[in-house]
């Protein structure tokens, strides 16, 4: 009598531990594809641009090897499309270049922030692809991360300050 119970606890034990997962399960999805519109952080205020990146783009970065390929091909676009907001027509340094006093200034504050969102995209799209079995970009990431740094140091001085967005259509 007790050894079939002993039997069917062990055996119930068994079924309930909890099973390892091996490289081929990834997360789901947890990003959807945007407009720049709507992932830009560069309206409002100065000071806090990496953790309004990091609410706009949710990903562990802990676990960059078990990121989903339709946010990693998200973050890749992202990027893009906030390097375009800069340099491209009707980006940032059209704008600012047309603008002049507080607007300008703002804007310059709103480049910032992009740069922020730009940089730490690229960042994380580098960490996700060496993670994931890519090319080593451990010098790349290096050199990406000092810009952001520069680029969040220079945010948190304007903390307070007014930040204006572009209405880029990338």
């Amino acid at each position: 009598m007790y050894i079939k119970a002993a039997v069917l606890f062990l055996a119930a034990s068994a079924l309930a531990l909890p099973t390892v997962q091996d490289g081929n399960h990834k997360r789901a999805a947890v990003l959807t594809k945007q407009s720049y519109a709507d992932f830009q952080v560069s309206d409002g205020v100065a000071g806090n641009a990496l953790a309004e990146v990091q609410a706009k783009f949710p990903i562990d970065e802990n676990d960059l090897a078990n990121v989903d390929p339709a946010d990693a091909a998200i973050i890749k676009a992202a990027r893009v499309t906030a390097e375009d907001a800069e340099v491209n027509t009707g980006g940032f340094n059209d704008a600012i270049a047309a603008a002049s006093g507080a607007a300008a200034d703002a804007l310059q504050v709103g480049k910032i922030k992009n740069k922020v969102l730009k940089l730490k995209l690229e960042v994380l799209d580098l960490g996700i692809s060496q993670a994931q079995g890519g090319s080593d970009n451990t010098a790349k990431i290096a050199a990406e991360q000092k810009k952001l740094d520069t680029n969040i140091a220079t945010d948190k001085k304007s903390a307070g300050q007014t930040s204006q967005s572009v209405n880029f259509q990338g």
